[in-house]
């Protein structure tokens, strides 16, 4: 061994027990879950529900258009049709051990009926609890879009009255075709 060895050796050990020591008092990164609430952002993607309009119908009208894009195939539906016309999910199911939460569902949904809320206890300790069927992910609200009324934006005339909405002020938008060149 040679003396420049011998200094590294002497240095890094010195160097580790002065971390040790100035890491001992510091305030810990660790969160302890059940007891301290956790800090999730408005963007986090957890648990799926399915919402009602301000109305208080089902915003589902059963388009498929989540089945269609899920990339695990996890939602199964079936549609059916009400006295009035008006389109419904006779059944809605997701299977949560196959869902990766990648939220496509939500963003494909015309009526923003399915939405994905920052929720992380989905835990069970059977795989079969893990199959929500439509009466599990119905709630009783309108979710993150509480003016937002489909039947009202679509122009498709039924049978129920809007309360409160103004379809102009939700048609808002930008029209695309004045941006090309």
């Amino acid at each position: 061994m040679n003396i420049k060895n011998i200094i590294f050796s002497i240095f890094s050990y010195i160097r580790s027990i002065f971390l040790i020591f100035s890491n001992i008092f510091a305030s810990r990164e660790t969160r302890l879950y059940p007891e301290q609430p956790l800090n999730l952002s408005l963007r986090y993607r957890g648990r799926i529900i399915l919402t009602r309009d301000p109305n208080g119908l089902e915003r589902c009208v059963a388009c498929n258009l989540c089945s269609a894009v899920c990339p695990v195939n996890c939602i199964s539906l079936k549609k059916s049709e009400n006295s009035d016309g008006r389109w419904y999910a006779k059944f809605f199911r997701i299977n949560l051990s196959r869902c990766i939460f990648c939220g496509l569902c939500e963003e494909a949904c015309p009526t923003a009926a399915i939405q994905l809320i920052p929720d992380i206890e989905l835990s069970e300790f059977k795989r079969k609890k893990l199959i929500y069927e439509k009466k599990d992910l119905l709630i009783s609200g309108p979710g993150k879009f509480p003016e937002y009324n489909f039947y009202s934006v679509s122009g498709v005339k039924n049978n129920i009255e809007s309360h409160d909405i103004d379809s102009k002020k939700i048609l808002n938008c930008v029209d695309v075709t004045s941006l090309l060149p």
